[in-house]
């Protein structure tokens, strides 16, 4: 068994977000309920993959850590999803989503900077679609960014 990008996606989009250790154990329950055996290291690569497609992505809200669904995510409640409410002790969580939105612009400024210094077209190529979509995904402007890329490529 294996959630896609976008069940992880809709996994903390039934809280609002979950931390790390929270996540972990959320997509573990969900395995559990279908009959299969998921360990901690399986879900971290799962969670590293969708944060590196931007399905997931980190908010650091002052206190601690959230994972939260990304601007490429369409978030899926993967089987047995709407068990977690029931199962987990997490009370559904707000975020902010202009100071979300910047944290992820600022994460996307960072990627696309090391893309162009390390000659990674594809990654390049993958970040301006990302431009794009954080820009309808959140309260901000992704020009600088996109015209940097645009004119590298």
């Amino acid at each position: 068994m294996r959630l896609s990008e976008d069940e992880l996606a809709g996994v903390v989009d039934t809280f609002g977000g979950l931390t790390r250790t929270e996540l972990t154990r959320a997509v573990e329950e969900v395995a559990f309920r279908a009959g299969a055996d998921v360990d901690a290291e399986t879900v971290e690569e799962w969670v590293t993959d969708a944060i590196d497609a931007y399905h997931l992505v980190a908010y650091d809200d002052g206190d601690r850590t959230l994972y939260v669904a990304g601007p490429r995510a369409f978030p899926e409640e993967p089987p047995h999803g709407e068990d977690l409410p029931h199962i987990m002790d997490v009370d559904p969580r707000q975020v902010d989503r202009a100071a979300l939105g910047e944290q992820v612009h600022d994460r996307l400024t960072d990627e696309a900077t090391a893309a162009l210094a390390g000659g990674n077209e594809d990654r390049a190529h993958e970040l301006l679609d990302v431009s794009y979509d954080l820009e309808a995904w959140a309260p901000v402007d992704c020009t600088d960014v996109r015209s940097r890329l645009d004119a590298a490529l």
